[in-house]
């Protein structure tokens, strides 16, 4: 158990909490630098193969800045390169993210999710980039980010009014992948990670690669043309001939994530 976080292995699965409710779950850079930590650990882990991070509480998944630690003069100099939450910037994780949003995903936190490859909401989960409010921009990734899973008019009418937005609101724009009930953001986001689970791993890293590193292109001809290093991993692993066989003898296939 870290100070600002907890840790859950489950098989394959590792479930993080950012464990702040006494701030809304808000995150200071010692706490961004402890999460980064967790998620190297998950990337190195061989036998870790899809995370989930929520938030301690019923009320909040992340506030988003510790502002009042920054106001306060707290000493920044911890926070990680990976960015806001050890993932914002985190741009060579291959494996699966899934963010269960049990509550306010305001600013950094939003930014948190939207760098997760699914959201989960619960229906009280509260959406926005507040940022514009109070003299800042959102530039821990969700100005970039946002108007490339929305589209920009939808972002725009967010990112410069801060407005919120909430869970249905959310899956109707299109960040949201699923709304569940109030309570249930975790179960939900478990059932996803399940579905994700049953499947290659091996080809789920190489489809999330390809999938970022093509958007990175100018069009689907450049994106066809670049090498895919998951994707060599794929083809060279052994999963690559357990699916196909497992298929051809008709029963389930023994993934082993290599």
């Amino acid at each position: 158990m870290g100070t600002f976080s907890t840790t859950e292995r489950d098989g394959h699965l590792l479930i993080v909490t950012i464990n702040r409710p006494e701030v809304m779950n808000a995150l200071h850079p010692p706490a961004s630098a402890e999460l980064s930590e967790v998620f190297d650990e998950f990337a190195a882990d061989p036998d870790l193969w899809v995370a989930i991070i929520t938030g301690a509480g019923d009320r909040a998944f992340s506030a988003g800045n510790d502002l009042k630690y920054q106001a306060a003069g707290g000493d920044r100099s911890m926070m990680p390169a990976t960015g806001f939450g050890g993932i914002t910037r985190r741009f060579d994780l291959t494996k699966p993210l899934i963010a269960a949003v049990n509550g306010v995903a305001m600013g950094g936190g939003f930014e948190i999710a939207l760098a997760c490859d699914l959201i989960i909401a619960a229906e009280n989960a509260t959406f926005a980039l507040p940022e514009v409010r109070v003299g800042l921009a959102a530039l821990g990734g969700g100005v970039h980010r946002l108007p490339r899973t929305i589209g920009v008019k939808r972002a725009m009418g967010m990112i410069l009014t801060g407005r919120h937005v909430s869970a249905r609101e959310g899956y109707e724009l299109g960040f949201v992948n699923e709304v569940v009930p109030e309570g249930q953001a975790l179960a939900g986001a478990r059932r996803w990670a399940e579905e994700i689970l049953a499947v290659s791993p091996m080809s789920v890293r190489a489809s999330k690669q390809a999938v970022h590193l093509g958007l990175e292109q100018g069009g689907v001809a450049a994106a066809e043309a670049i090498h895919y290093p998951a994707v060599a991993e794929m083809i060279a692993s052994e999963d690559y001939i357990e699916g196909p066989r497992a298929f051809a003898e008709k029963r389930p296939p023994q993934w082993k994530g290599r």
